[in-house]
């Protein structure tokens, strides 16, 4: 269509070539699909955007991101073009999920790291062997000696970014690693509900504020159960998360109720990592 129609027409320019309807409000996705058509063919959707592209609703959406080899002199508002001598594997959107998880992880902290690597498993848009192979075998590539950090303290189980989030502070804080989505019956095998992250051992639950898993087989009756099988409940809310330590805190001292006497959490070192970005080597300490 000619530039002066659409001008006539009440479209507007996001990128070179590409305009919309001056009425059309942009989604995130739409915002990804007009800066592929406006990039070359050569040009990868990665990094992060590649992820969003899935539907994860995680992050800012701008700068889109895309990869490409060789020299590609562009400089496009909200695209951030990145260079690299040999492409990671490509599907038919851009890099692979799990190349583009690799990226991700090169600058990312490492709980948003643990909660989108959760997600990309539970999806199905990835493995963890798939990545650990593509690591081992692109070790020069950024991402790849801090993905390795990461692999084992993601789930496939979670079911929500929170729920990702809620179990990495109890895990970085030093309490034991709660199962996920974990089936609770009484004495006589009979169902009870189904947890976001149960501690069985000492019978305590951990279920993020808004969902409905735990009471679908019939709310009250549910919560009578639990609680004449003496098991203890832990709401995680999002106020609870914005001061990590006092959630973790509580947590505690449900487990303790319920007769857990090992280690209390500590907030050292290993409990910063989970806020930092990951490094590429982990710490070491001298001994005496």
């Amino acid at each position: 269509m000619p530039l002066k129609v659409l001008r006539g027409k009440r479209f507007r320019r996001l990128f070179p070539r590409v305009w919309v309807h001056v009425d059309h409000v942009m989604t995130d996705l739409d915002w990804i699909v007009a800066a592929s058509l406006a990039m070359p063919d050569r040009a990868q959707l990665s990094h992060l955007t590649r992820i969003q592209a899935l539907g994860l609703d995680f992050g800012d959406t701008k700068p889109l991101h895309f990869t490409v080899t060789g020299d590609l002199h562009l400089d496009l508002d909200d695209i951030f073009l990145h260079r690299t001598e040999v492409l990671a594997p490509l599907d038919d959107v851009g890099v692979t999920p799990a190349a583009a998880f690799i990226q991700f992880c090169a600058d990312a902290r490492m709980i948003d790291a643990i909660k989108i690597g959760d997600w990309l498993l539970r999806h199905r848009h990835m493995t963890v062997l798939e990545v650990a192979e593509l690591a081992r075998r692109d070790h020069w590539r950024p991402g790849a000696s801090q993905v390795r950090r990461v692999l084992p303290h993601l789930d496939a189980g979670a079911r929500s970014l929170k729920e990702s989030e809620s179990r990495a502070v109890l895990v970085f804080s030093g309490l034991p690693r709660p199962e996920v989505n974990k089936d609770v019956r009484n004495a006589q095998g009979e169902l009870l509900g189904c947890g976001d992250l149960v501690y069985l051992l000492w019978k305590l639950l951990v279920e993020y504020e808004g969902r409905q898993h735990l009471t679908n087989l019939g709310q009250w009756n549910s919560y009578r159960g639990l609680r004449d099988e003496e098991w203890r409940y832990v709401q995680v809310t999002n106020e609870k998360l914005e001061t990590p330590k006092k959630f973790v805190a509580e947590v505690y001292r449900q487990l303790v109720r319920g007769g857990y006497d090992g280690p209390a959490p500590t907030f050292g070192q290993r409990w910063s990592s989970l806020f930092d970005t990951i490094s590429a080597r982990p710490r070491l300490r001298a001994v005496s």
